[in-house]
């Protein structure tokens, strides 16, 4: 199924269906995640990924847990098609004669996949971590009767609440490149987890095959989804960590603010101990896998074949 011939209008079609898809079923799950990676010793609100959608729902409202599904929504589509795309046509360049794809070249087709995703990737975390811990934020400011938050690289306060109006401070006080900061963070996570994820997938699916040549069914597909994606997003979670805390902006007053990789690394490390680089690790399992079993199942069924079928064909 990895190596099947679809054409590239295709696999963007499926590519942003799966991602539409899957990241409405688990969106309040990456919420909670983003929330427990940036609670820092000294300001724990929450104790479990359970506590904090309780919490989240108490204080904010059912929808409260969808803060952010917007921007993720919009940019998803994009995204997870370059995502799935790229790999793809990495693998066909990289295969000899229609032959089984190495180990090594299906790494570097996934190191292709992950490096071509960071386009959209880094300017779509950098909103959505934004608007997902902006509730936390607010309850803390609550709890310690604080009337505002410090916001460290400026004076810039972000009060706004919806991503057009961050993307607009962003624009106007640091260009470009303040929708693109953690950007070098991002392809640490991303990279690796497109080598780790991509051949892990291909080969777990592959012992689900019919015959030599045949496809295997939708539900090894599924399963060789969710559990190379799990495997991925755990393996690479301590670089997530370091990704959403250099990403967020506002932060509590007794929160520490980073410089870069290596300054977050040695923060985290002398202020919380190693076992912080695990914050939000299961919960991030849990929302790759289904994202990315739908993602493959949406591939085997060939959505974007049968919705490019209905468009008038061309006479040549």
């Amino acid at each position: 199924m990895a190596d099947k011939q679809i054409s590239l209008p295709a696999k963007l079609i499926n590519g942003g269906i799966a991602g539409l898809i899957g990241v409405t079923c688990v969106f309040p799950i990456d919420l909670a995640k983003t929330r427990l990676q940036n609670q820092q010793n000294g300001s724990r609100l929450y104790t479990s990924m359970s506590d904090c959608l309780i919490k989240t729902i108490q204080s904010e409202g059912y929808f409260g847990m969808y803060r952010g599904a917007a921007v993720n929504l919009t940019l998803v589509t994009p995204e997870k098609a370059i995502k799935l795309a790229a790999n793809d046509f990495f693998r066909q360049h990289l295969s000899k004669d229609g032959q089984k794809v190495s180990l090594l070249r299906e790494i570097l087709a996934g190191c292709g996949a992950g490096t071509c995703q960071v386009i959209i990737t880094t300017p779509m975390e950098m909103l959505k971590i934004q608007l997902q811990d902006a509730g936390r934020i607010e309850a803390q400011r609550k709890l310690m009767s604080q009337a505002a938050v410090r916001v460290p690289g400026g004076p810039v306060e972000l009060r706004s609440h919806t991503a057009m109006q961050l993307t607009r401070e962003l624009l106007r006080s640091q260009g470009i490149a303040g929708l693109y900061k953690g950007q070098g963070a991002t392809l640490l996570r991303d990279v690796p987890f497109s080598i780790i994820y991509f051949p892990l997938f291909a080969n777990l699916n592959s012992l689900g095959g019919c015959g030599a040549d045949g496809p295997a069914p939708f539900y090894v597909s599924f399963a060789s989804g969710c559990i190379a994606g799990s495997t991925a997003a755990v393996a690479v979670n301590p670089v997530d960590v370091i990704k959403t805390r250099i990403q967020t902006m506002t932060r509590g007053s007794q929160e520490d603010t980073y410089g870069g990789v290596t300054d977050c690394i040695r923060k985290i490390l002398r202020q919380e101990g190693p076992s912080a680089f695990l914050k939000g690790a299961y919960c991030r399992a849990l929302v790759i896998a289904p994202l990315f079993g739908i993602a493959q199942v949406v591939y085997f069924l060939g959505v974007g074949e049968f919705l490019l079928s209905f468009l008038p064909q061309q006479n040549n």
